[in-house]
């Protein structure tokens, strides 16, 4: 059997604000608005779904996800502009095969993390 991912569903109380984060943040681009209910996004490949709570779905709802990560070939230049837009950082630390890692909050609690690429 193969898997692939297809994509990474947000849900935020204010999808254009949460995705204009994404783009302004980390590069996105907008695909397309989904009806009333939010945006679909390009994160380098990655579709992410950004949407209201939908009225018609039955199970729980919650919002936010608990990270997403994206390689960084310019860790430091990443932590700089992050720090410079007073972005949250959570976390900095140097994981398996010595990269450097930030943790940093957007929008809804959601947990991004920027990992050095080798």
């Amino acid at each position: 059997m193969a898997l692939r991912l297809n994509h990474v569903h947000l849900k935020s109380p204010d999808p254009q604000a949460t995705a204009q984060f994404y783009i302004d943040t980390l590069g996105a681009t907008k695909i397309a608005d989904v009806g009333e209910i939010g945006v679909r996004l390009d994160l380098y490949g990655l579709t992410l779904n950004v949407t209201k709570h939908i009225e018609t779905q039955t199970r729980e709802q919650k919002y936010g996800m608990e990270h997403i990560a994206v390689d960084a070939d310019d860790i430091e230049g990443m932590i700089e502009m992050l720090k410079a837009n007073g972005a949250k950082i959570l976390e900095e630390a140097v994981v398996s095969g010595d990269r450097r890692v930030v943790f940093f909050e957007g929008p809804d609690g959601v947990q991004l993390e920027f990992i050095e690429a080798k």
